[in-house]
């Protein structure tokens, strides 16, 4: 009889302090409603949600923040729709003031109709927010540069995007995103532009330590079963970095031995 292994649990790893051992990190917007909202964020298996401050009715009683279990899910509140570092920093202050999180994702868009960050705006709010004691995770570009000055100035982890936001692009430029991995000493995480399962596994293979996420989920036929596609997507592309590839080789390499050949 073939003895039967289980499946080797993905490492766990760490972010801001706290353990985690799901690396997906799913967004809250555009979905049907708050029954679908739950569900997804179930199947995902994420332990991490980012709520977009700015599009919440905070005087609704029954409004975004009220749909999530605060005791299963740290939540992540980023300055989505902010286009100066003076406005995200405020929104900021305000999640604080709720007493949300000191957690944050900051995010500074540069244009409106591509979304792509304003490096520069970001990293002047990344440097007011870590002065006053937030924990940032910034949304910036795949640029190598931006990154390691976002974690000299004290960045929890860079968030580099995959491609422009909402876009379902993937991976567009997954030799910077070796670089940026290759020279940083906090976490990972892509993103932005991921859009669908293969797209995840892919980022995890090149040793992202984790992806955000939140159209390629909300925006599917079946928002439930793609959440569900996302955390085995990112479980196997982290078993297979972690089990390390074979080399590519350029010519066939014959799978048998080649000695001893029955004539």
């Amino acid at each position: 009889m073939t003895e039967q292994r289980d499946t080797p649990p993905t490492s766990t790893w760490k972010l801001a302090g706290r353990d985690l051992s799901s690396r997906l990190i799913v967004g809250t917007g555009k979905y049907e409603d708050a029954e679908e909202t739950k569900a997804a964020l179930a199947a995902s298996g994420a332990e991490i949600v980012t709520v977009a401050l700015r599009r919440v009715d905070l005087k609704a009683k029954d409004n975004l923040l009220s749909w999530i279990d605060r005791d299963r899910y740290t939540l992540l509140p980023n300055t989505a729709g902010c286009y100066t570092a003076d406005e995200a920093v405020r929104t900021l202050r305000l999640a604080r003031e709720l007493g949300i999180a000191d957690i944050v994702k900051l995010e500074v868009i540069g244009d409106p109709t591509t979304l792509l960050p304003d490096n520069e705006q970001t990293l002047v709010a990344a440097k007011m927010l870590i002065d006053e004691g937030f924990t940032v995770l910034p949304y910036c570009s795949a640029d190598p540069i931006v990154c390691r000055k976002l974690e000299e100035i004290g960045c929890a982890a860079v968030m580099p995007l995959a491609a422009p936001i909402g876009s379902g692009l993937g991976i567009r430029d997954p030799h910077n995103l070796e670089l940026i991995i290759e020279a940083a000493n906090v976490p990972v995480i892509v993103d932005a532009g991921v859009g669908t399962a293969s797209d995840a596994a892919v980022a995890m293979e090149l040793g992202c330590d984790g992806v955000l996420m939140n159209t390629a989920i909300a925006a599917a036929k079946d928002p439930i079963k793609m959440a569900n596609a996302m955390r085995l997507g990112i479980q196997a592309g982290r078993l297979a970095f972690e089990a390390g590839r074979m080399p590519k080789r350029r010519h066939a390499h014959a799978s048998s031995p080649t000695i001893g050949l029955i004539e």
